[in-house]
């Protein structure tokens, strides 16, 4: 019965650890996204912030934009944190400016930064209905989140090469 009970323990002690170190990964990959994304705000000409590859496309800065509205939005119906904007607000900013841009989309990063930091691994693994209709836990909630950004800063290399600009290498790592 010992032996039963101290596997059991071991087995629940890296059951913890392993969700810990999810959470640790989920956190570094984040700090990375805002390094990148900041590489593709810093590549895009000041001037070139309004640019749209047609008329009927988002310009770069809106394109910044609603990724960031989309972490504010995806982290506030995850944790429950008041998100400084309303939803698709920060697109609507009238101040679109390299400068204002590049504060909001950063500061848009930290907000989900330190929402995944004061959330605990088990809080990950809960279940949730997401946008009002998908069962999913908090965790693949944050990877949903993780998964629009790319996307739309994938996007925008376009923008910054239609700019005459060179987009930043790749950071996978």
């Amino acid at each position: 019965m010992k032996l039963f009970f101290s596997a059991l323990l071991l087995f629940c002690s890296f059951q913890t650890l392993h969700a810990q170190t999810v959470k640790d990964d989920m956190i570094k990959e984040w700090e990375r996204a805002k390094i990148y994304t900041k590489e593709y705000l810093d590549a895009m000409p000041a001037d070139k912030y309004g640019l749209k590859p047609t008329p009927e496309m988002r310009s770069f800065a809106e394109q910044m934009l609603h990724l960031t509205d989309a972490n504010y939005g995806f982290t506030s119906s995850i944790t429950g944190a008041k998100s400084p904007f309303g939803m698709g607000e920060a697109e609507k900013t009238a101040d679109k400016s390299k400068e204002n841009v590049s504060k909001i989309v950063l500061a848009g990063y930290d907000f989900v930064i330190e929402n995944i930091k004061s959330t605990s691994p088990e809080q990950l693994n809960e279940t949730m209905k997401f946008m009002g209709r998908f069962d999913l836990t908090k965790g693949m909630a944050f990877n949903k989140c993780f998964e629009h950004q790319t996307h739309h800063r994938g996007q925008s290399t376009v923008y910054i090469r239609l700019a005459g600009a060179k987009p930043p290498q790749e950071k996978l790592f």
